[in-house]
């Protein structure tokens, strides 16, 4: 959060949290208002990708009640990357992040993720589930593989040393990721931003989450041919698609303080 100069000791609230949602109706209303209670929100923005179920609802209950949260609705699934993308387009918030609509993620968290971007330390935040292990459920082996693997392909074809780039906590400064050029789909938002910050050679940063994850039946919808797109998008958005092609203007790696 930044301070008004009339009002040295009030937080002017900064954040964008882009929910993207798709059949949420048993967790979206908690993880909203939840995310609510935080005095650095500026705007919640719910896409509902198509639901099914009573998510539509919900999201017309919630932006009725609280000015600070809008919806938007796609009339047909596209995937998670389709649904952060628009919202990601229609943030104005200083700094953007993206909270998925179930409870794997604590939004009370929040505030430790994008904490480097408001000390003006960091221009990118992930929330890391191994940097350092906090509340960590217990759950696929496959998985926990998957994403070892991944996140060392990705810093090979980087040359970073993250430990997590699969986290559902990724958090940026607004000027950043709205200038992005986005093109992957399904789950590729993930290996396709961690490669164009690299690209940036912006001020990326980790900090330790907690990770409360689902199994495929309570909702779980990333699968194994996602990692093997992931794949694909690690030698394309580090390889084959430049710094240039990336962005839609000459983004300067350092974007100065926030406010």
């Amino acid at each position: 959060m930044t301070f008004s100069p009339d009002s040295p000791r009030e937080p002017r609230p900064v954040l964008s949290v882009v929910i993207p949602a798709y059949n949420e109706q048993a967790t979206l209303r908690q993880v909203v208002e939840t995310v609510l209670q935080l005095p650095c929100v500026l705007e919640v923005i719910v896409v509902d990708d198509c639901s099914q179920d009573a998510t539509p609802a919900i999201v017309a209950d919630l932006s009725r009640i609280h000015p600070q949260v809008r919806g938007i609705r796609h009339e047909r699934n596209q995937g998670k990357t389709a649904a952060v993308k628009s919202g990601i387009t229609a943030s104005v918030g200083d700094i953007v992040i993206v909270q998925d609509a179930d409870l794997e993620y604590d939004p009370a968290e929040i505030p430790d993720v994008i904490g480097p971007i408001l000390q003006d330390k960091a221009d990118v935040v992930y929330g890391s589930r191994f940097l350092v292990r906090k509340a960590t459920r217990v759950l696929y082996f496959y998985h926990f593989l998957a994403n070892r693997i991944l996140t060392f392909c990705c810093n090979l074809f980087s040359n970073m040393n993250m430990t997590d780039v699969e986290t559902g906590y990724k958090a940026f400064r607004g000027s950043i990721i709205r200038d992005m050029v986005i093109t992957s789909s399904r789950f590729g938002f993930e290996i396709e931003v961690t490669a164009k910050v690299a690209k940036l050679g912006t001020r990326i940063y980790e900090v330790p989450i907690s990770y409360y994850g689902r199994t495929y039946e309570e909702g779980k919808k990333i699968g194994m041919i996602d990692a093997l797109h992931a794949f694909w998008y690690i030698f394309k958005y580090n390889v084959l698609v430049s710094r240039a092609r990336s962005f839609r203007t000459a983004c300067a790696p350092h974007q100065g303080r926030l406010g």
